[in-house]
């Protein structure tokens, strides 16, 4: 299995699915199921599969449940994780699942029996208990928003609505947060801090700023940091080194945003027929990066 994707989808009646997928028009396909494509896990899976048809990646497979804030299918998700023993896949993405430290600890030892250890991403939820279990540097990347940022940085807060005296100004603080996360052990190997400035951190180094192409309507549109973390995740998969990855799809993302002519009103499922193009873009005109400085 080359990448596994994790998460949950806003819908009471979707049950446990482990399987592989593929996108269908506005509509992902899984198993005998059709889930709308819209912000969250399911524009994640969306990117994975556009960016993984570029970089000739084979089925990739997807654990999904639906979850309307209960907690249901996020406890069958930890749950089914947890006891997994015939799955080693390259990489695992994490990403909107209530946040479970206990359920997070128990797939995260699971996982690290595999030999070798898959690389680890996390975003959204699962970043949350990541980072709340104390175990945020067993982590390759993770990619938070500026707010999200603002989390890890605070030693004490246990979700981003508690952050303490960050929200007003956290774009601008972002270096300060980047610091401040690194020194409470609150940070993956790796960040992306997705943003008006993209970012790209190695070890606490801040190594790459992007802030162009810029396509200020991209902002208020819901799922294009969800887009940012499946390109990502697809280049990983490919095998493109992390600080390459990131890079890329950072570019890749905002040449979305320069294809598609976005307005505020446009949704994520309209800006996924430019994806391919984007990405391909952005894979000529990417720096390279020494590889031994990942």
């Amino acid at each position: 299995m080359s990448w596994l994707i994790v998460g949950t989808v806003p819908e009471k009646n979707v049950p446990l699915l482990w399987n592989t997928y593929t996108l269908q028009g506005e509509y992902l396909r899984i198993d005998n199921l059709q889930i709308p494509v819209n912000r969250g896990t399911p524009a994640l899976l969306a990117a994975m599969f556009l960016a993984g048809q570029v970089l000739g990646l084979e089925p990739v497979q997807t654990v999904l449940a639906g979850d309307i804030g209960t907690g249901e299918g996020s406890r069958a998700i930890y749950d089914a994780l947890a006891s997994d023993t015939d799955h080693c896949p390259r990489g695992v993405t994490f990403h909107y699942l209530m946040p479970d430290i206990q359920g997070h600890n128990a797939v995260l030892w699971n996982l690290e029996k595999r030999s070798p250890v898959p690389l680890l991403v996390a975003d959204a939820g699962f970043m949350y208990a990541a980072k709340m279990s104390g175990f945020a540097t067993h982590y390759d990347l993770f990619t938070p928003d500026a707010g999200e940022m603002a989390f890890l940085a605070d030693e004490k807060a246990p979700h981003p609505f508690y952050t303490r005296g960050f929200l007003l100004q956290e774009e601008e603080r972002v270096p300060e947060l980047i610091h401040a996360a690194y020194a409470q052990e609150n940070a993956a190997r790796h960040l992306l801090v997705k943003g008006a400035t993209d970012s790209v951190v190695a070890h606490g180094s801040l190594v790459a700023h992007i802030t162009q192409p810029s396509t200020p309507t991209m902002e208020p549109i819901g799922g294009t940091g969800d887009t940012l973390t499946g390109l990502v995740s697809a280049l990983l998969a490919s095998g493109t080194p992390m600080i390459q990855a990131c890079h890329c799809a950072a570019l890749a993302n905002r040449y979305l945003g320069v294809l598609a002519k976005p307005t505020p009103a446009t949704s994520v499922v309209e800006l996924l027929p430019f994806l391919p193009q984007a990405l391909e873009h952005a894979l000529r005109t990417a720096p390279a990066y020494d590889v031994s400085a990942t």
